[in-house]
């Protein structure tokens, strides 16, 4: 069995058309859907009732944040398949009929694979680009002095702006908008750390994977429709400052005494101060 765990806040019409789309065309596969509802003020839990009443629903009753909304499902859910899935996603049968299933396929094939990724494809039919490095002192360094622009090969391992989306590869950290997890991968390293409860939490959990032994694959022959930023687009300026103070917690958690840890962290500190003072006075010039 594989269950569907989709986190929703305040995405209602979006977490309406996902659940549509998985009505219409599910997966072959037996199947559940757990819905979290981190205390959505737009009805979102009562819609799920009343129009969708096959999927479990979860109300919350507080906002967890993604990791945490998660974790409840995670620890509810009953199958050996554990699908990570955004609200802001649909299945499209002109993209693929059942990404699902071959997200299954593809980890039955591969036992050392602890979890495997869809191409994510925007509303204009481009794939996104939804693979990076792990964030290292030195990866970063490289993106922000430019030479992961000039030799993106050599020093461009965080953003890999050379990786090919249409070729299936392992990779370090796939976005978690629609991921697949292996039950027993997920069992030895742990659920989600709630320090990271928006960003970064996916990336700490494909680093956990990595460190324990577990291939992270990226399969773009399974496809699914992204719209895209959803839930952060609601609350852009609280999430630049989460951003930032996950960012800040995953080196702490990860890179302490590690070559260049302290310029990074300076780095990281200066940069997001900059951009969230920019973004404040955008806000008091539209206000004027």
């Amino acid at each position: 069995m594989v269950s569907i765990c989709i986190v929703n806040w305040n995405t209602r019409e979006l977490l309406a058309a996902c659940l549509r789309s998985l009505q219409a065309h599910p997966p072959a596969e037996p199947h559940e859907v757990l819905v979290a509802d981190n205390a959505s003020a737009d009805g979102s839990a009562d819609m799920v009732a009343e129009t969708f009443p096959w999927a479990r629903l979860v109300r919350t009753g507080a906002n967890l944040g993604f990791a945490e909304g998660n974790n409840v499902l995670l620890r509810q859910a009953r199958g050996e398949w554990l699908l990570l899935l955004n609200p802001d996603t649909e299945v499209r049968p002109e993209l693929d009929q059942r990404p699902v299933d071959a997200l299954i396929e593809h980890l039955r094939a591969h036992p050392r694979c602890g979890a495997v990724s869809a191409r994510l494809v925007q509303p204009d039919g481009r794939t996104q680009r939804s693979c990076r490095g792990f964030p290292t002192p030195w990866a970063l360094t490289a993106e922000w002095t430019g030479l992961a622009r000039l030799w993106p090969r050599v020093c461009g391992a965080y953003r890999m702006r050379w990786f090919d989306h249409e070729t299936l590869a392992s990779v370090d950290q796939p976005m978690a908008s629609c991921l697949l997890l292996r039950r027993a991968a997920l069992q030895r390293v742990g659920l989600f750390d709630p320090r990271f409860p928006i960003f970064f939490n996916d990336v700490d959990l494909s680093l956990r994977l990595k460190q324990d032994g577990w291939r992270l694959d990226y399969l773009p022959s399974a496809s699914i429709l992204h719209l895209g930023g959803g839930t952060t687009r609601l609350v852009r300026p609280a999430m630049v400052r989460a951003s930032r103070d996950s960012l800040l917690a995953f080196y702490a958690k990860h890179y302490p005494g590690r070559a260049g840890y302290l310029p990074v962290v300076w780095a990281i500190r200066t940069a997001f101060g900059v951009r969230i003072a920019f973004g404040a006075l955008r806000q008091h010039l539209r206000a004027c």
